[in-house]
């Protein structure tokens, strides 16, 4: 397969000893089959659940990988089960990316029942158990809480009411807490009900195909795995920007707001997979391990080198107060003081309204140390070599570096080796991220989850910032944010705006 350079020049992947592995649907990970589920979705007529959930476990049901579910939705609403079918047909012709026909639809509107929360814990322990019944009685349960934070532990006093924590597994949406001391109070709570191996904190960016490609490549690859750490990395770059603006969340986001909604609870947990040391094994402890000891090593936030921002007109979005403190835009510096990282800086930036929507890890390779080619020949004028993954759901990976430019004398360009899962024959194999990290809890698989111990840590990590933040700078809708963040990663400059684009499938 032929990858292209966008200067023109075509490089071929195996002449430089990359290995690139996709990830099929099929687990080939678990020897034995997936038991029977029976999936209780609480928050089933919300946001989540319409865009992504619903779609998700039919596409589960339909295929090979959970054939054997059936899926109880609940929520404050009170509906038939028809006319909860109705509204998951309506949510996943309007969201999903896969077509489904009459006689599909059929089978998975079969498999779904609703029961409203207003009828009782009871009530949906009797929902449950008719849907084990169907499935032979012996069923194991996913409680998945797509609710707002306030009201997870009132889930969970549901759950142990109505009887359904045995032989269950239950996941838990976005943020785990707001403080340390709520995280480590919220921790204490649910392990009264369940045991720390039951619960599933998500965090649906390391369900993405790219997110686990990091994996892949970092220790898969003679090319790369004896050069990544501080000898030969400058510094690191996670950005992850945002168009959208707050979508009718005000309430969730002034209690929130961008560090403690995105920081926290996605870029921290990406930033584990880029710079933890190689797991014992492939499998769940030994990764969370790993996870957790880079955690331990990060440097508490320095409020110095931290920006906060907020679009302007912020303030006058529906219910949005109007001397809101709130930041919409976060960028730090963060640091990792350990053997394989002491020194070199972490940059990560996320806001809402901002000039683009990317998920970006980008690796700055250090420059060499003396350059034999004469002035004017472009070396060094667009900085040092690059290692890019994009997060986003169409999996691609640059990595970018100096060669000759065709013609006379020495004058060098900036060339771009790219790779995309579309241009695989693999592309069909990749599940989204939801689906993905449903699949791995019906397997009891925490390799992608948090633990209670990496989320209290983070929290800990984050204490100076929280208690002295720095005051919020205005930016305008559709920046990059403020202008303070050229200061903060100076003399670096950010990846973000890309100097050249993706080149797209022809």
């Amino acid at each position: 397969m032929l990858h292209k350079c966008t200067c023109s020049a075509e490089v071929h992947a195996d002449e430089i000893g990359v290995t690139i592995p996709t990830v099929t649907s099929r687990r080939t990970d678990s020897a034995s089959e997936l038991p029977p589920q029976v999936v209780v979705l609480f928050g089933a007529t919300g946001d989540l659940a319409k865009r992504k959930l619903l779609s998700g476990m039919m596409h589960l049901a339909l295929s090979d990988l959970a054939p054997n579910i059936r899926v109880v939705g609940t929520s404050l609403e009170e509906m038939t089960t028809d006319e909860f079918r109705t509204l998951a047909r309506e949510s996943i012709n309007a969201y999903s990316s896969r077509k489904v026909g009459d006689e599909q639809w059929r089978h998975f509107a079969s498999r779904l029942t609703y029961v409203s929360q207003k009828a009782g814990p009871a009530a949906l322990g009797e929902a449950v158990a008719e849907a084990e019944i169907e499935l032979g009685g012996s069923a194991k349960r996913l409680h998945y809480l797509s609710v707002p934070p306030r009201a997870a532990l009132a889930v969970v006093d549901t759950l142990a009411s109505a009887d359904l924590v045995k032989r269950s597994r239950i996941i838990m949406e976005k943020p785990f807490g707001t403080d340390l001391e709520s995280a480590i109070a919220l921790n204490a709570r649910v392990h009264e009900t369940f045991d720390e191996d039951q619960i599933f904190r998500i965090d649906h960016f390391l369900g993405k195909e790219p997110a686990q490609n990091i994996l892949a490549f970092r220790f898969a690859n003679g090319l790369f795995e004896p050069i990544w750490n501080r000898n030969f990395i400058d510094h690191v770059q996670i950005d992850i920007p945002e168009k959208l603006a707050l979508d009718g969340r005000a309430g969730f986001y002034e209690s929130t707001g961008a560090y403690k909604d995105m920081v926290v609870t996605h870029l921290f947990q990406v930033l584990a997979f880029m710079a933890m040391e190689p797991p014992t094994a492939l499998e769940p402890r030994a990764i969370s391990e790993e996870k957790n000891k880079v955690f331990r090593s990060m440097v508490p936030l320095d409020p110095k080198s931290v920006v906060r921002g907020q679009y302007t007109g912020y303030r006058s979005e529906e219910g949005v107060a109007p001397d809101s403190d709130t930041d919409t835009f976060v960028a730090l510096k963060c640091e990792i003081d350990n053997w394989r990282w002491a020194g070199v800086p972490f940059y990560l930036r996320s806001g809402k309204r901002l000039a683009e929507g990317q998920r970006i890890i980008s690796i700055a390779f250090r420059e060499p140390p003396k350059s034999m080619f004469p002035a004017g020949s472009g070396v060094g004028a667009q900085g040092p070599d690059h290692l890019t993954f994009d997060l986003a759901d169409a999996s691609k990976v640059s990595l970018s570096f100096y060669g000759k430019r065709p013609g006379p004398g020495m004058r060098l360009d900036k060339l771009s080796m790219q790779f995309a899962i579309q241009e695989t024959e693999r592309v069909g194999d990749v599940l989204e991220a939801y689906e993905r990290l449903i699949l791995d809890a019906m397997y009891g698989d925490h390799t992608l989850f948090t633990t209670a111990e990496g989320i209290e840590r983070l929290w800990q990590v984050s204490e100076p910032l929280l208690a002295d933040p720095p005051p919020v700078r205005l930016y305008s809708p559709g920046s990059w944010g403020p202008n303070a963040i050229h200061q903060l990663i100076a003399p670096h400059a950010w990846r973000l705006p890309f100097e050249r684009e993706w080149r797209e499938k022809k």
